[in-house]
């Protein structure tokens, strides 16, 4: 029998076939390929965010390898003087000599690591993570003061314990904070000059942060963090009188503090006149004194410090710098402040050479944190400031601290891949 038959028109005829209705078939083919559809439009759509994330990019190039290498420099040469430094307290309050040096070891391992995890992550994560940042900074400012959580000594609360770690969130805070304000302002844009939508803010916010770190209490970190912010406002775009306000509402706040506190106006009146007092309030600074003055040009030789035989308190922690002094020598001494002047040209090289106002604030906060810690801890010790609890980075011991500044190394490196060079 033919497939095809003529008609009496002479035109093939072909079998109907019978077909599916199109509202039956369209239930037919969603009820077994939408799945796979939404999971490729959705796989589209995340490659299209990524694409337009990395197209907003300049071209990736080579970091900053001499900033890196003289950060590495620097905790090397931590590790070697916390090893002498520390030897006489390990000895006398855990039996062995090397305690503080292993755990600072152990920080410097777990520093590293998340200092290539915050250089992998390119720079305009870190926007999109400025608020979340803050906010888990802000919960943990809050917990040191929840009891079991908390952990108080000498009359501070701030650490919180986690098992065997001790986490301090003002050390957290000095880089979340820097975030997030880079963050903030870097949308702002003009809108930073405004009084109300500006200013107001600004203050409200670091004034948030400035309490809760005060109730810890722990005045020498608020100023830190609340220099820096002003540093980053100033770098945004804030205008002359703003800054006069901020500064003067900064310097009414820290003489209230100093007044309301006996051992802060103490410490105010030895740097005034540090010989008034060898004992009491001004033991410290002169005992640093001693070191830095004993050291010569050329030092007593690694390990032979006196000071450290439990006459200079804090040896390994906010004085080592007097020990530094005291064993190596003025020389030697003054190679380690190049090496931090290095460090902060070429942090600010990056910021001035950054690709968006965000990398600019977040670069120029970062390189803003570390020398004004640096300059703080070496001029206290020389008496240059009033002596406070805050650690040489890189070199003083203390977990907390070595890790989120190098996490805050990592990010800076990171932006250095996308710097402006010139062709």
């Amino acid at each position: 029998m033919a497939l095809f038959s003529r008609r009496k028109t002479g035109r093939p005829y072909r079998r109907k076939v019978r077909r599916v209705p199109t509202s039956r078939r369209r239930v037919a083919t969603s009820r077994y390929t939408r799945p796979a559809r939404q999971a490729g439009r959705r796989k589209q759509r995340q490659t299209k965010r990524k694409e337009a994330l990395l197209s907003k990019l300049p071209l990736v190039h080579k970091p900053d390898y001499l900033l890196a290498l003289a950060v590495f420099i620097l905790v090397i040469f931590g590790l070697v003087m916390i090893s002498s430094a520390s030897v006489v307290g390990s000895y006398e309050l855990f039996g062995h000599n090397n305690y503080y040096l292993k755990h600072q070891a152990v920080s410097v391992v777990i520093g590293i690591i998340i200092w290539i995890i915050a250089f992998a992550i390119p720079f305009p994560i870190w926007r999109k993570l400025a608020y979340p940042l803050l906010f888990v900074t802000l919960l943990l400012l809050i917990g040191v003061f929840v009891p079991g959580i908390g952990y108080e000594y000498g009359g501070a609360k701030r650490w919180i314990v986690l098992g065997p770690l001790f986490l301090q969130p003002a050390e957290i805070c000095k880089l979340t904070i820097i975030i997030y304000l880079a963050s903030w302002l870097a949308k702002k844009g003009r809108g930073v000059k405004d009084f109300v939508y500006g200013f107001v803010p600004f203050v409200i916010t670091v004034g948030v942060i400035a309490f809760l770190i005060m109730k810890q209490p722990d005045m020498s970190t608020m100023s830190i963090i609340a220099a820096t912010a002003l540093a980053i406002f100033f770098i945004a775009g804030a205008s002359i009188p703003q800054m006069i306000l901020g500064l003067s509402f900064g310097g009414v706040l820290i003489w209230f503090l100093i007044k309301s506190a006996p051992y802060r106006l103490s410490r105010l009146m030895i740097f005034l006149n540090p010989g008034s007092q060898t004992e009491g309030a001004g033991y410290h600074v002169n005992q640093a004194l001693l070191a830095i003055g004993s050291g010569g040009l050329l030092g007593l030789g690694f390990g032979h410090s006196r000071q450290k035989y439990n006459y200079l308190p804090e040896v390994s922690g906010d004085s080592i710098f007097a020990v530094v002094a005291e064993e190596l020598g003025f020389l030697r001494s003054v190679f380690i402040v190049l090496l931090f002047a290095f460090i902060i040209y070429r942090g600010f090289k990056i910021a001035y050479n950054a690709p968006d106002p965000f990398s600019r604030l977040l670069a120029a906060g970062i390189t803003t944190w570390i020398s004004l810690q640096a300059l703080v801890n070496i001029g206290s010790m020389v008496g240059l400031f009033p002596l406070t609890g805050i650690p040489l980075p890189f070199i003083s011991y203390g977990g907390s601290s070595l890790i989120v500044t190098l996490a805050g190394v990592g990010i800076l490196l990171g932006i250095s891949r996308y710097t402006k060079q010139k062709s």
